[in-house]
């Protein structure tokens, strides 16, 4: 489904890695500060819960989903983590994901590692369709995705339960340049 390369993101002083279950402390570290959990679905209490996840990203099942670590080349720190989860082989679908710690919101590296995982997936992948979805309160995770060329395609409501509540969604995609110019 995936390519066995890794994208290769062209930002200097930072690279992507395959995520790894010693990542869990660092990733939990940032998901549970409020400004980045305010913005997310995510739901985690401990860095324990992430291990799941980390182990799935390993797997090379066709709908298994990928995560990579955006890592600060310097000092090896994790600065965040693009990917993509509910992966169909079948449909040749999966929907983007991406998460930051806040030191480095607003340097222009979570549209970068969108647009290279985009890239990545769609035209030397075997996806034909990558889709996002966002919460309409986070401008920002917005703006990284129409930067990186997702297109919106409308409101998702009551989508997705967002720590026991039913939230409404935006959803962008992006499809491939052999099936867009078919349509």
């Amino acid at each position: 489904m995936f390519p066995d390369s890794l994208p290769l993101l062209q930002l200097p002083g930072f690279s992507l890695r395959q995520m790894q279950l010693t990542d869990a402390s660092a990733w939990y570290d940032y998901l549970c500060l409020p400004a980045v959990w305010q913005h997310t679905s995510w739901n985690v209490q401990q860095a324990e819960e992430l291990l799941p996840s980390l182990q799935a990203f390993a797997s090379n099942l066709p709908d298994a989903p990928r995560r990579f670590a955006v890592i600060e080349d310097n000092s090896g720190r994790l600065a965040g983590t693009v990917g993509f989860h509910t992966v169909s082989a079948l449909n040749r679908t999966a929907e983007l994901a991406y998460d930051f710690h806040p030191d480095y919101w607003g340097r222009g590296l979570a549209t970068a590692a969108a647009q290279v995982a985009l890239h990545w997936a769609l035209q030397e992948g075997a996806l034909h369709r990558v889709q996002a979805t966002v919460l309409p309160s986070n401008l920002g995770s917005i703006r990284v995705i129409e930067k990186a060329g997702m297109q919106f395609e409308g409101l998702l409501r009551n989508f997705r339960m967002v720590r026991g509540v039913s939230k409404d969604f935006r959803l962008y995609a992006s499809v491939c340049d052999a099936d867009a110019k078919q349509s």
